[in-house]
């Protein structure tokens, strides 16, 4: 899963200091190190890092630690509207199963600083929220805030269905059980080993009301033009990135482009870190990027493409296309053809 740091909107921030100011903060109390002013809330455009709102959520849980449920408060401020494009296409997947790929895939469209891990069995999907690369004092509203969006956003996008079957935290038992059987429609067991929602398959797999096929590929087209936005690179990783660019066919490794910047590897490699990538993670980054360009605008093979990115087999690129954009590369081609067609016979 994609790590926190990602940049966001600052919509989740002018919720969650909404949220302070209603429970006796003064803005400037829930702003405090986070660089943001209140006249940038208004502002949905501008968009922030994990770390400022990460700081935001730290001075709310310094400051009303009396305040039973603080996170699970916040999540019912998320309706899946929130996430613009991605909602969209959230509401507009076949099913809620399918609606959670969707959510799991475009994941730094979201709000999320959890790692959220999925798995299914003949009967429950189990969404396993994982919060213990967080800091200590912030675990508790994470794990609150994440899983009690996952119910806020199911019960958003189909209000008749009753999915959650189950909702278990390794915190200690509330003194309070009211906002969490609010947020939860159950109350949930306490003390648990892991954080972690259980959701009826049957109940997942029931078509959506608002279910569209052409709807959920502009949507998705969308979330990708807002990714690739979102992931373009700045200082030093902006820089290994052109590196790669430049030099496709031979795509240089880390040890070559370390020793043309004047550095060494381990160098590199700690300045990559410190703004949130790896060398691996670029070198991945380009060869998607460029996987999309060639499947779309050229009738090249998947064998030539895999060829030409330098991968070691066919096998090995349609495996990375797949964890990538969880599709086949044949599948993305057919898929982006249709959508051309469509587009044109619109127009026309």
């Amino acid at each position: 899963m994609a790590d926190w740091s990602f940049p966001r909107s600052i919509v989740s921030m002018r919720f969650q200091a909404e949220l302070g100011v209603e429970h006796g903060l003064s803005m400037r109390a829930c702003l405090q190190g986070t660089g943001i002013r209140e006249a940038n809330l208004e502002d949905p455009s501008i968009v922030v890092s994990g770390e400022q709102e990460l700081q935001l959520i730290r001075n709310l849980v310094s400051k009303l630690r009396g305040v039973p449920a603080l996170g699970v408060e916040a999540a019912m401020r998320y309706p899946y509207t929130t996430f613009g494009m991605l909602g969209f296409a959230m509401a507009s997947s076949r099913n809620m199963r399918e609606s959670l790929e969707i959510a799991l895939r475009y994941f730094n469209l979201t709000f999320a600083f959890s790692r959220l891990l999925v798995t299914d069995s003949e009967t429950e999907t189990c969404i396993t929220v994982d919060v213990s690369h967080l800091p200590e004092e912030v675990l508790r509203f994470v794990a609150e805030r994440d899983a009690a969006g996952i119910a806020t956003v199911q019960r958003g996008i189909f209000p008749n269905s009753q999915a959650l079957t189950q909702m278990q935290f390794s915190f200690p038992t509330p003194r309070c059980f009211d906002p969490y059987e609010k947020a939860f429609g159950i109350r949930p067991v306490f003390g648990a080993v892991r954080t972690v929602a259980i959701l009826s398959r049957k109940a997942l797999l029931q078509p959506l009301p608002q279910a569209s096929d052409l709807a959920l590929k502009l949507a998705e087209e969308q979330c990708r033009s807002l990714l690739a936005r979102g992931n373009s690179r700045v200082g030093l990783a902006a820089t290994v990135r052109d590196r790669m660019m430049q030099n496709v066919d031979n795509m240089p490794g880390m040890e070559s482009v370390a020793k043309d910047l004047c550095l060494t590897s381990r160098t590199l490699r700690r300045h990559l870190e410190g703004e949130g990538t790896s060398f691996v993670d670029l070198r991945d980054e380009v060869r998607m990027a460029l996987a999309e360009e060639l499947l779309t605008k050229l009738s090249l093979s998947v064998e030539e493409i895999a060829f030409r990115l330098g991968y070691s087999s066919p096998t090995s690129f349609i495996n990375a296309f797949k964890r990538w954009r969880g599709e086949t590369p044949l599948a993305f081609r057919k898929n982006s053809e249709r959508l051309k067609s469509q587009r044109v016979s619109t127009a026309e």
